[in-house]
């Protein structure tokens, strides 16, 4: 009490500093903490990789870049970059990859001790994983730059290695495809052509693989290739890279092979980047699929018949057509046309023959029916009066078949014909001039009085069958006189 007397303005000095403590560590709780840019953030020092394979993580989200620093040609501008040196420990191909979306790499070769000694060999950016790829020298140092466009990454996983070449990369070497079906995926990034390979396949393509395939039976074999850059695919014979002979250059080839030869497929690349993966298969070719339709589809013994051929090979080789018609006709026309003296069931096949031996058939039966009715009588009385009531009959002939008819019968009006009756009848088989007939009553109108006359028409249509000789399906009778 006695100091606080003698000191009045100490407890308001003590509280103002309690205060400014508080402020202070609240302040600081508020100020972010940034972790300290990597080691390796400078190109001068740059993380040596003294071993391949070589796998790291990096943290570049405090990553910087240095005044001088290159930026890779596949990007505009690069923000944050970290750094790594090799000396490549032998010649080949180099592989680097990293698993973060927002990444560029880049490959220098080293001419000097300064950034400025760098020349760029190959760069990549964006994909997951981005990879790029190169062809190095050995002893020739080189360096690695990694960066970012945007916000970094801070857990890049990075990988590096040499690419071996494959194990059939030269001829001596070919896989051998002992049954099918066969797969096979490859990295091409490491293969070579050799001295004397042919190339009238190839077309120049710098990567190539060999295959052997020795069939144990004859047949047809088919081979594809799947790849992410432009490939290319050469069957040849032979015993030496210096005595092969061609036997067939095409992307998706289908061959005929015979039991106990040798048949080389050599399969080549154009890289585009990284994408240097390649799937390789070989398989029984499949069997062409024959089809075909024809128009009639009801077709008589009147139709010319045209077929059409809708038939197609799945792997691609050209085939020819050979038709028989079921009554002794053939035809290798690729759509011929065809014309039955008779009714009946014909059955009709179609036979494909690729040009590597493939042969598959296919059959339809072309039902022959001769519909064909006619109108051979239509009886009306000569005169008739307006209230009386006549008959109208109409006489039906079919000579091939048993037919169902619609028999419709019209009367002429001012500006056509009005429908008066219609009867659905059965009309057998009747020689000669026999028919069946339809008999229609009519009773006569005042109004058919005053035209004076009325004449009548009569229709006949198969039901469920079209006619063949339609013709003859119609007929008008003479006018009959019609008084009051």
């Amino acid at each position: 009490m006695d100091s606080l007397m003698r000191d009045p303005m100490r407890g308001v000095r003590t509280a103002a500093a309690a205060i400014v403590a508080v402020a202070l560590l609240l302040l600081m709780a508020s100020v972010p903490v940034y972790a300290a840019a990597p080691t390796n953030d400078d190109y001068g020092s740059a993380a040596a990789i003294s071993n391949l394979p070589f796998d790291t993580t990096v943290d570049i989200t405090e990553a910087t870049t240095q005044a001088d620093e290159p930026t890779p040609g596949c990007l505009f501008q690069v923000y944050r970059t970290v750094w790594y040196t090799l000396t490549a420990p032998s010649s080949g191909i180099l592989r680097v990859t990293a698993d973060w979306s927002d990444t560029s790499l880049a490959l220098y070769a080293v001419s000097g001790p300064a950034i400025t000694d760098l020349n760029q060999v190959t760069c990549a950016a964006f994909g997951f994983p981005v990879t790029m790829q190169a062809s190095v020298v050995s002893g020739q140092p080189y360096a690695i730059q990694i960066g970012s466009g945007f916000d970094g990454g801070n857990g890049i996983n990075l990988h590096a290695e040499m690419v071996p070449p494959p194990a059939n990369d030269d001829f001596a070497a070919a896989t051998p495809i002992t049954s099918l079906p066969f797969s096979d995926h490859l990295d091409m990034a490491a293969a070579t052509v050799e001295a004397n390979e042919p190339t009238d396949c190839s077309n120049g393509n710098p990567l190539t693989v060999w295959y052997a395939f020795t069939p144990s039976a004859s047949g047809s074999v088919s081979a594809s290739v799947n790849a992410g850059s432009s490939v290319s695919l050469g069957i040849f014979q032979g015993t030496t890279l210096a005595n092969l002979t061609p036997i067939s250059c095409d992307f998706r080839p289908t061959i005929h092979v015979d039991a106990g030869q040798t048949y080389y497929y050599q399969v080549s690349m154009f890289p585009f980047g990284a994408n240097t993966g390649l799937d390789f298969q070989l398989d029984v070719a499949p069997s062409p699929v024959p089809a075909f339709f024809y128009s009639p589809n009801d077709p008589s013994s009147f139709d010319t018949i045209q077929f059409f051929n809708n038939s197609f090979d799945p792997a691609g080789r050209a085939w020819t057509a050979a038709w028989t018609f079921g009554d002794g006709a053939t035809s290798t026309d690729y759509e011929p046309t065809h014309r039955y003296s008779a009714d009946g069931d014909y059955t009709v096949t179609l036979t494909m023959t690729t040009d590597d031996g493939r042969v598959a058939s296919t059959s339809q039966v072309v039902t022959v029916r001769t519909h064909d009715v006619a109108i051979t009588k239509l009886t009306v009385p000569g005169s008739a009066k307006a209230g009386q009531t006549k008959q109208v009959t109409v006489g039906v002939n079919s000579r091939r078949m048993t037919e169902q008819v619609q028999v419709d019968l019209y009367k002429s009006v001012p500006g056509g014909l009005q429908l008066i009756g219609t009867q659905i009848v059965t009309v057998p088989v009747r020689p000669a001039n026999r028919t069946t007939d339809v008999t229609f009553s009519y009773t006569f109108t005042a109004q058919d009085a005053s035209l004076g006359k009325v004449t009548f028409k009569a229709v006949a249509t198969l039901i469920d069958a079209r006619d063949a000789l339609p013709a003859d399906n119609e007929a008008i009778s003479p006018p009959v006189r019609v008084t009051r």
